[in-house]
């Protein structure tokens, strides 16, 4: 890089890329919002990751869902629910970046998180990946998070780990 040469993520004719891994929690919209900020500053376009963790594929394994229809509804039921709540976050995401004319496609994967955050930055080569913050004790939310440490060590481009409570103006 120290070259002269672009890096390999700017595609001089498509622009820059962002990579935002959002899943809809408030330290995801923390990573939104300086995204966002970011790809206007860039005039970069904004992929959007979202990344179903793995550990919902165990929510089956409860007593009570003894038998295969009772199976099956509930799970028919599950699949539904998180597809309906991944479309809301899409949704809004796509909404913010059409509002600020920033180009966006969005990314749905299932899997442990930090290795999809890991193979997706590979695939699509982002200027950089823009993530949330860890959530201060005492606010609730799942466990499954990225692995900062795997990741720091893995990724081939620039991270940027949005603080608590950073806000765009104009939303909220």
């Amino acid at each position: 890089m120290g070259d002269g040469a672009p890096p390999d993520s700017v595609d001089l004719e498509g622009g820059v890329e962002l990579l935002l891994a959002h899943h809809g929690t408030p330290g995801a919209r923390c990573a939104e919002d300086l995204a966002l900020r970011m790809a206007v500053l860039l005039q970069a376009r904004v992929a959007h990751l979202l990344v179903v963790p793995a550990f919902w594929e165990g929510m089956m394994g409860d007593d009570w869902l003894n038998n295969a229809a009772t199976r099956d509804a509930f799970g028919s039921y599950l699949e539904n629910l998180l597809s309906r709540e991944a479309q809301e976050v899409v949704n809004g995401v796509r909404e913010r970046c059409s509002a600020l004319n920033l180009g966006y496609r969005a990314l749905l994967r299932q899997g442990e998180v930090t290795e999809i955050l890991l193979r997706v930055a590979e695939e699509i080569r982002p200027a950089m990946v823009v993530i949330g913050p860890r959530r201060p004790g005492g606010v609730p939310g799942f466990r499954d998070r990225v692995r900062i440490e795997g990741l720091a060590r893995r990724v081939k481009v620039p991270v940027l780990i949005a603080p608590w409570g950073v806000e765009v103006s104009g939303r909220g």
